[in-house]
């Protein structure tokens, strides 16, 4: 169906529309629907109509990008995709749907093509996807190295080359219910993954876009090993931003989280250039920075952390303080 013309098919298009519909009522009151011989038919419909060249961006590559101000583009075709995504969701997730025989049709290929529409600038697509990946990722065991693999490329085109993509978000979201469910000890490959593909993510300028999913995923992982701490703080560091306020608040919020699970011994060796940063926040010419900042001084363990370190701490501090209050 070409959705692009405004005119025409409008009666095929309503048809195909109750074909999909009656094929859901079916698979929603019928058992026994999936089994190996509708498995590559059902394979074949959902590939055929889900996988697509999405549309390019509509802003021009000599214009500024700015997620926060550009209109996503809806999907026109959305009143047939969102019926084939409903689908889709029900054979993951289907009891008669057996991994082991399904991974013939449900593959790398398909995964690769099913990760590639995450780019898509429609939110209700990317909230489909993200429920049907994280469906696959719990079902589909032999796939899980993949998949992660396969989202840090994303991350990697995202970070080094383009600076867009859409799904950002939604990957983080999925990560961050991955994480939590990652056993102890963390395996090396796991705080390779923090420290080459998701701390890497504070560059990107327009983090604000994800940061909440980002700033949960790395907490995530100092809870479950608080000696990470050291290396996150110094990572954030080495990606503050010279002159972008609202980053700068993003940034001094996740800060307090790690600082809350943060031990002693890791502090001592990051409060140095850690408060030199938190006193330069202070003497922001912006508001919200400098009273971002002095919020610190509200968390019990993080002043409690700074009283038995207020020799050092004090006189970087100070300074800015005393500029504040002439």
């Amino acid at each position: 169906m070409d959705f692009s013309e405004h005119e025409g098919g409008v009666r095929d298009k309503e048809l195909k529309r109750l074909n999909l519909l009656e094929i859901m009522d079916y698979i929603n009151n019928t058992k026994g629907v999936f089994n190996e011989q509708t498995f590559p038919e059902v394979t074949a419909m959902i590939s055929a109509n889900l996988f697509r060249g999405l549309a390019p961006t509509n802003t021009p590559h000599n214009m500024q990008y700015d997620p926060e101000e550009d209109e996503p583009v809806l999907e026109a075709s959305w009143p047939h995709l969102q019926y084939v995504y409903e689908f889709l969701l029900r054979y993951v997730v289907s009891n008669e749907t057996d991994p082991k025989v399904v991974k013939k049709y449900i593959d790398t290929q398909f995964l690769v093509k099913l990760l590639d529409l995450f780019d898509s600038e429609d939110p209700r697509e990317r909230d489909y996807l993200k429920t049907i990946l994280h469906r696959i990722y719990g079902k589909f065991m032999p796939y899980r190295a993949f998949i992660r693999k396969s989202i840090n490329n994303i991350f990697y085109r995202f970070i080094y080359e383009t600076e867009r993509h859409n799904g950002i978000a939604e990957l983080l979201e999925i990560l961050g219910s991955i994480i939590n469910g990652f056993a102890l000890p963390l395996k090396d490959e796991h705080k390779q993954f923090l420290m080459r593909a998701l701390l890497p993510l504070h560059k990107v300028r327009y983090v604000g876009m994800y940061h909440q999913q980002l700033s949960y995923c790395v907490t995530q992982f100092v809870e479950k090993d608080p000696k990470l701490a050291k290396q996150v703080l110094e990572s954030i560091l080495g990606f503050w931003p010279l002159t972008y306020s609202p980053k700068e608040v993003l940034f001094l919020n996740e800060v307090e989280e790690i600082l809350e699970m943060i031990q002693q011994t890791e502090f001592v060796e990051v409060l140095k250039p850690l408060f030199k940063h938190i006193a330069k926040c202070i003497g922001s010419p912006h508001f919200q920075v400098a009273e971002r900042a002095l919020f610190l001084w509200n968390n019990e363990y993080i002043v409690s952390l700074i009283a038995q370190h207020k020799d050092a701490l004090l006189p970087i501090v100070f300074e800015a303080l005393h500029g504040m209050s002439g």
